[in-house]
């Protein structure tokens, strides 16, 4: 680590950086076929031809929408991992369900790189309030506060009066987790007349940074960054100071294509971001992640070289990110089943007051006293999260197949 950079990859000439990453392919690909899953999925292609990114544009797309099904029939994921599962680190798993590999690999998710460009630093303390339970957000950005030397107060989310106390008494310098979250503890403290003011930066991921909540978080005295990740590959791509778009990770190789096809989209084309990793244990060829964006042209004034991208831009299909964490039309789906009396139903998403929210829309001729609440407890079983429910006469809702409407800005 210099003063400016965590290594010397980040401002590597960008020609040589294509070329070092399209030599790693056939071996990369060669590797993944160890696994049944890969050989499968694979089988038509020889490793040793996918020798630059137009080869590697042949291959066939892996969907991260697909990984439920693919899980069930063949646990516990999806023969797409080439050790045993029992060399796990960890078992973690997404909402989808989806079971997720963590790999031994020091800061395999790649989360240092991110750390670094938002300011934290070795003897820094930083407070992580992701989520510590079954979901890979907390590990992976412990794992990248831990490679540049932090201590970590295990936070998690909620416990809002202790998590405020501890912040109080240990005066951590830093903060890691979703930017609405980082919002209610400097409400909370405010109201409270706890000193928080130790907290200096912040790197956010999970749910929106709106330039609002942005420059409200700075007012307060918390300069926040933030980044792109999922469980699969770890950080896609990170902010830097210069604040110009992410910067791509530098153990991956990301493309941008048209949605539905796979092929790759001229530069500037808003697309779907595909991710392929070299992580030996779980790699990943090609995943769809569902999330659109579009490269930016140029290099980011931060001096780092890698393809940047607009960051996070909407989603190639219906599933969602609502508060860190992903729901599935499956899901809503599923609440309908649980209540007969329901007929259409559709998941809004909004935002107000620099929170997201939801609710279920629900044609119902004849609801019951209760129905409302039940159907409530039911979005909260199966999404993991609390949201309204509201019930509305037969035909009012659209006859679109959509079941879940992301109604908040794109600016976010």
């Amino acid at each position: 680590m210099t003063a400016s950079f965590f290594d010397e990859l980040e401002t590597r000439d960008p020609q040589v950086r294509a070329r070092t990453m399209a030599e790693k392919l056939p071996a990369a690909i060669a590797n993944a076929n160890k696994a049944p899953g890969w050989s499968a999925h694979l089988a038509a292609f020889d490793p040793a031809q996918v020798t630059s990114l137009e080869a590697l544009a042949n291959l066939p797309l892996l969907r991260k929408a697909d990984l439920v099904a693919l899980q069930k029939a063949s646990p516990p994921f999806g023969g797409f991992n080439t050790i045993a599962a029992g060399q796990a680190k960890r078992i973690l798993m997404s909402p989808g369900p989806i079971f997720e590999f963590e790999s031994k690999e020091a800061d395999g998710y790649g989360a240092g790189r991110a750390v670094f460009a938002a300011g934290i630093r070795g003897g820094d303390i930083a407070i992580n309030c992701f989520s510590y339970h079954l979901t890979p957000g907390a590990y992976a950005l412990e794992s990248g506060l831990k490679a540049v030397g932090c201590a970590v107060i295990p936070g998690g989310v909620g416990n809002t009066e202790q998590q405020v106390d501890a912040i109080a008494h240990v005066r951590p310098q830093a903060y890691a987790g979703t930017p609405d979250f980082l919002k209610v503890l400097l409400d909370h403290a405010a109201k409270s007349g706890k000193d928080v003011s130790s907290i200096k930066r912040g790197l956010v991921s999970g749910a929106a940074l709106p330039p609002s909540l942005r420059a409200e978080l700075s007012s307060r005295g918390v300069d926040v960054l933030q980044c792109y990740a999922i469980a699969e590959v770890g950080v896609i791509a990170y902010e830097s100071t210069a604040r110009e778009g992410l910067i791509v990770n530098e153990h991956l190789l990301v493309e941008i294509v048209q949605p539905g096809t796979g092929d790759p989209v001229p530069a500037g084309e808003v697309g779907e971001v595909v991710v392929t990793s070299f992580n030996p244990a779980y790699p990943m060829i090609r995943l769809a992640t569902g999330d659109l964006s579009a490269v930016l042209p140029g290099l980011s004034p931060c001096g780092r070289t890698n393809m940047r991208i607009k960051g996070w831009m909407g989603r190639a299909d219906q599933t969602t990110k609502i508060k860190g964490m992903f729901v599935h039309p499956t899901q809503v789906a599923e609440i309908a089943k649980r209540h007969t009396q329901l007929g259409r139903v559709r998941l809004v998403v909004a935002r107000a007051n620099e929170q997201d929210q939801m609710t279920l829309h629900a044609e119902c001729a004849s609801p019951s006293p209760s129905l409302a609440d039940e159907a409530a407890a039911s979005l909260q079983a199966v999404t993991k999260m609390r949201g309204a429910v509201k019930l509305v006469a037969p035909g009012s809702l659209p006859n679109d197949g959509k079941l879940i409407s992301d109604e908040r800005p794109l600016d976010r």
